[in-house]
């Protein structure tokens, strides 16, 4: 059996170099055009090429968004861009539209192209057919379920690679497609602009009643519609690796460094252990522990079970019970000393989490806090400071402090 891939987002270099230390085997991210996150901070040509030779250290592989529906005017220079990726080393593309692939086969005819889940392919005769085309991997519209994934597996090549979302944010539109951005703020979502209207509080009002609201669910705070919980497939990975699906894809360029680190060592642990044993494979909790700290909204399993009250009505915000307060940079075992990047405000005696890339988790308790020149502090709350802090447990540089939110 091939151990499936885990795709992670990288939305900066820093993100990119989290995802890759906590295990992630590929990352995906935006570069300076043609992509669906235009408020992310995505990566220049020179930023990349840095990315690229930090991941191909460690036999990791990038891949670059262009998944736009463009319009005319973008795609000039469209070539040239493609040329640079190719030239830069990127592993592959991920594209939804014609003009973009067919660009890239002919100008870059060696670089992988992957076809995006915004194509919305639902059916093994149009990934055949992408495939047939030079499209390497097809990732699977959101709309399936894993019956209908096992039945495109079943009929595709086995060079053809299928890639799912297992994990973050759904979209109320199908495969991504929406225009309630660009028709109420001008926003277009298919170039990158969305402004989540499906997140805004709705209510019903009846034409001739100006002011009369009916709410479509009672409560205080109106009715969310059209907000969809986030997909969580930490319990059913097994599920998905027997459907036929080659790489589990990580949703999230816009979160933070934190949910990265957590999410991509939670579901690289569940595939360790499922690769290790697939006869004997038990879920264990311990892997939705980090899952349920970060910031996410209510989780469910999407469509891939059949489709059952997907939608979040209460509210559209965020749970998240804990936040990143520092990373470590360095550990003097001498003086049991951690130096500490601050990230988030911490006090003197705090205890705080560990989060490694391998192993469980463990609490610390920080003691005898200083600035840097040894001045005692009782909390670090200076934005990108660096203090010192007393640890009698070992830690190791890229070690994440979290501490649970009061």
């Amino acid at each position: 059996m091939i151990r499936p891939e885990i795709l992670a987002p990288a939305g900066n270099i820093d993100k990119l170099k989290i995802a890759i230390d906590f295990g992630a085997d590929a990352v995906y991210l935006g570069g300076s055009k043609l992509n669906l996150r235009a408020f992310a901070d995505n990566f220049t040509n020179e930023q990349l090429k840095e990315g690229v030779e930090y991941a191909h250290e460690r036999n990791r592989k990038v891949y670059v968004t262009m998944n736009v529906f463009p319009h005319n005017e973008d795609l000039m220079g469209v070539e040239d861009y493609l040329r640079d990726l190719y030239t830069i080393g990127v592993d592959a593309i991920i594209a939804s539209d014609a003009a973009i692939i067919s660009a890239a086969r002919e100008v870059v005819p060696e670089l992988e192209i992957h076809l995006s889940t915004q194509a919305n392919n639902v059916n093994w005769r149009s990934a055949k057919f992408w495939y047939d085309q030079g499209v390497k991997r097809i990732v699977m519209a959101r709309e399936l379920t894993l019956i209908e994934i096992k039945q495109m597996r079943d009929n595709l090549p086995e060079q053809c690679e299928i890639e799912a979302f297992v994990h973050g944010s759904m979209c109320i539109s199908y495969s991504g497609r929406c225009l309630l951005s660009n028709y109420m703020v001008g926003r277009d979502a298919n170039r990158g602009a969305c402004a989540q209207p499906c997140r805004y509080n709705y209510s019903l009002v009846e034409e001739k009643r100006p002011g009369e609201y009916y709410p479509i669910v009672e409560d205080e705070n109106g009715t969310y519609i059209m907000n969809s919980k986030d997909l969580c497939m930490i319990e059913h990975i097994d599920d998905v690796i027997n459907a036929g699906v080659y790489s589990l894809k990580i949703e999230g360029r816009m979160k933070s460094l934190y949910y990265v680190a957590a999410v991509v060592k939670s579901y690289k642990q569940a595939v360790d252990a499922y690769m290790k044993d697939p006869e004997n494979y038990k879920f264990d909790p311990k892997w939705i522990e980090n899952l349920n700290n970060v910031s996410h909204r209510q989780y469910h399993t999407g469509f891939y079970y059949g489709q059952n009250n997907e939608q979040v009505y209460e509210d559209s915000g965020y749970i998240r019970n804990a936040d990143i307060v520092g990373i470590v940079r360095a550990y003097d075992e001498e003086t049991k000393t951690a130096t500490i990047e601050h990230k988030n405000k911490v006090l003197n005696g705090d205890t705080v989490e560990v989060l490694r890339a391998e192993g469980d988790n463990f609490e610390i308790v920080l003691h005898d806090m200083t600035e840097e020149n040894g001045t005692s502090i009782e909390k670090a709350a200076r934005a990108q400071m660096t203090y010192k802090v007393k640890v009698e447990i070992p830690l190791m540089p890229k070690d994440l402090l979290i501490k649970n939110k009061e």
